[in-house]
């Protein structure tokens, strides 16, 4: 298969280098000649260092790169057999890019979006035959991030949802089948990893060091909440959190926080700007978490009943199957376990309890409980037998 990619940023030079890697000819296209040079740069500067490791050969690494065609002309993407798109968030853009494609491709030919947190249903109504439109949702980076969520929408036909993701199996990556909904499964269900660490913050019951020792140290996270939002950056989480709260119409579960809006606004953007929730100057030192054990596995246990939640309602609501929601947290955000696992080790009755007291105690929609969760409760069953 000939592959298209649209969209020269970091995600699309990601895409458009593993599927050279595998042996496909590949368009590489981007409006802007900047972008493409940029992408050009990078992959020669990927593949030296790879060639250095001994993971590839010069002439292995010739091979590849040169099955990579760097256009600012869409035209080149007539032959392709698959295209994905992976421009920025912006619906217009990339409904006025998949008509354009329309009246090039072939009719045979699959189209993708790489989006995050728009509708797939929404982008495929562009195209007059919406049946080929699908959501191809790589993680970034795409080259080294194993999972790949794969979204039909409503439009789709079974033959492109089959083909595409082979294609996406053959690339050696980990594969889930998700519902077009908000945030599809990672973006949806990690929600609360953030959020409830920020709430717990705001209520002063600890502060984002504390925080994240308790979810590295006594959870086995790789990364705390503080830390993974300063690393991804404070704009852009907030953001996401805006889209999906939104989307969601305003459900209360996916409210946006005040302290990383004030963040944000004061430029505190994390790694990429020297400051986020920690201070990243030479020669600050990091703050000292309050190590009791009970303060936290109370931190734990609060945020990980809040992603369990999640996870059981996507269950609940056909999201996905509970074998892909696990694989994805595990996959795509490098959860030590499957939230649905860890719920049927630790006990479904001590979820819904923890969610029933939290929600006593606050009178918050957010903390209400899913009702497979409570429907498990009473019948005393597991997710995995």
């Amino acid at each position: 298969m000939n592959i298209g990619v649209i969209g020269a940023g970091t995600m699309g030079a990601g895409i458009a280098q593993v599927a050279a890697t595998f042996g496909h000819q590949t368009v590489l296209f981007d409006a802007f000649p900047e972008a493409i040079e940029k992408a050009k740069k990078s992959h020669e500067k990927i593949f030296n260092r790879l060639v250095e490791k001994g993971k590839y050969t010069e002439e292995q690494k010739a091979e590849i790169i040169g099955r990579i065609t760097y256009s600012n002309q869409l035209e080149d993407c007539k032959n392709c057999d698959l295209v994905i798109e992976a421009v920025i968030e912006k619906l217009d853009l990339k409904k006025k890019i998949f008509s354009d494609l329309e009246a090039l491709v072939k009719p045979e030919t699959i189209l993708a979006t790489n989006t995050s947190s728009l509708s797939v249903a929404s982008i495929a109504a562009a195209c007059k035959n919406s049946e080929r439109v699908l959501g191809i949702h790589f993680f970034n980076p795409a080259p080294l991030m194993p999972l790949v969520e794969i979204v039909p929408a409503i439009q789709t036909s079974k033959e492109v949802l089959q083909k595409a993701k082979a294609v996406i199996d053959s690339w050696k990556k980990v594969t889930v089948v998700t519902k077009d909904t908000p945030g599809f499964i990672v973006n949806r269900v990690a929600r609360p990893f953030y959020g409830e660490a920020l709430r717990i913050y705001e209520e002063g019951f600890a502060d984002f060091a504390t925080i994240d020792w308790a979810m590295k140290e006594l959870g086995g996270f790789r990364m705390g909440p503080f830390e993974l939002m300063d690393f991804i950056g404070n704009d852009v989480n907030y953001a996401v959190t805006e889209s999906v709260f939104a989307a969601f119409y305003y459900d209360q579960r996916y409210k946006p926080s005040f302290t990383q809006k004030r963040h944000s606004e004061a430029g505190w953007l994390g790694r990429k700007s020297g400051r986020g929730y920690y201070n990243y100057a030479e020669g600050v030192e990091m703050p000292q978490p309050n190590k009791d054990e009970k303060l936290g596995n109370d931190i734990l246990w609060r945020i990980l009943v809040m992603l369990i939640n999640e996870a059981a309602d996507a269950l609940y609501l056909n999201i996905a199957t509970k074998e892909d929601i696990d694989l994805a947290m595990t996959k795509g955000v490098n959860y030590p376990k499957g939230l649905l696992q860890w719920a049927d080790e630790k006990g479904i009755q001590h979820c819904v309890d923890t969610l029933d007291r939290l929600h006593n105690e606050y009178l918050e929609d957010r903390y209400r409980c899913s009702p497979l969760l409570r429907k498990m409760a009473k019948e005393g069953t597991k997710f995995f037998g």
